[in-house]
């Protein structure tokens, strides 16, 4: 009976003794993370998948598992993170900027515990019209049907900017239809729009598709209104989409646009933050290869330029180990 009784203690002290020295993965709590992306044609969509797809690959090491569905966009991701639904999110530098200081759709209701993590890939404002619609300027889009954008998405809050500048309601369009990103291309090869409004990195995945569905061309927006909306705006800036990026579309065109960002709220857990930031920046030559808006990234521009939210401690962590900010 003795001789049973200590090998029973024998294997109790066993079974204690690999839990003590078990792994850090297995004997920590796992975690999770929720990025708010946009719809599944647009970059936000790679962004988050991409982030996750690094996080996820540590997940044994760290006990962090993410996750990124789609959603709505800029403003929806911003909310949802107030609302605790995700842990992070990408969201245009304006949208930061009005959320942060309480301006725009987030008037009188700033989000002053928003944070910035990095800045990612430049936006453009991007009009796509058909051919046979009569839109060569930003002025023609009055009287025309146009997309403006779904509630809650970038597009939409830089539209109803572009629109109070110019004096515009919905009603000076015949139609202000409200499609989300995955719908506007069809939309417009199907008659039922004559043009569509995308704040998104180029190449994009529906431009594609509508340019080879239907004739249909890119409209610039460089006007005196664009112009002063960049002069008023710091996270406003003039750029180019290339010429033969699209079909029928040979000739570069300027407009203007925003950059995508990624924050998160400062309730994030900060170790949570940093392993997703790490995850990013230690695989970053992979991550630019995911996507093509990707491809001329810079970490010490990814963490200074378009940011109007304090930066998470978590991200400020490892970008002083890295000596990008002091």
């Amino acid at each position: 009976m003795k001789r049973h009784a200590f090998s029973a203690a024998a294997v109790s002290g066993a079974i204690l003794g690999a839990a003590m020295f078990a792994s850090p993965a297995m004997a920590q709590e796992e975690k999770f993370i929720t990025i708010g992306t946009g719809g599944q044609t647009g970059v936000y969509y790679v962004v988050g998948q991409s982030i996750c797809r690094f996080v996820n690959q540590n997940a044994e090491e760290t006990g962090i598992r993410c996750n990124a569905p789609s959603t709505g966009g800029s403003v929806a991701n911003v909310n949802g993170i107030r609302g605790g639904e995700y842990t992070m999110g990408v969201a245009q530098s304006d949208v930061q900027y009005q959320a942060y200081n309480g301006t725009g759709n987030f008037e009188g209701n700033a989000y002053e515990d928003l944070r910035a993590v990095f800045k990612v890939h430049g936006e453009p404002l991007t009009i796509l019209a058909r051919a046979d619609s009569g839109i060569e300027t930003l002025d023609d889009l009055e009287g025309k049907r146009v997309n403006i954008g779904n509630p809650g998405s970038g597009q939409r809050n830089t539209m109803e900017v572009v629109m109070d500048a110019k004096g515009w309601t919905q009603d000076s369009f015949s139609l202000a239809s409200q499609l989300d990103a995955a719908e506007m291309a069809s939309a417009l090869a199907d008659n039922n729009i004559d043009a569509m409004a995308y704040v998104v990195g180029h190449p994009n995945g529906a431009i594609q598709e509508a340019t080879t569905t239907v004739d249909s061309h890119l409209v610039p927006l460089n006007d005196d209104t664009v112009k002063s909306l960049v002069e008023e705006y710091p996270y406003y800036s003039m750029s180019v989409i290339p010429g033969g990026m699209y079909k029928g579309n040979d000739e570069d065109v300027e407009t203007f646009g925003v950059a995508a960002t990624f924050v998160t709220s400062a309730d994030a857990d900060e170790d949570l933050v940093y392993e997703a930031v790490k995850a990013v920046f230690d695989n970053f030559d992979r991550f630019k290869r995911l996507h093509p808006a990707f491809a001329n990234l810079k970490p010490e521009e990814m963490v200074a330029d378009g940011l109007s939210a304090p930066l998470h401690e978590g991200a400020a962590r490892y970008y002083r180990e890295q000596g990008w900010i002091e």
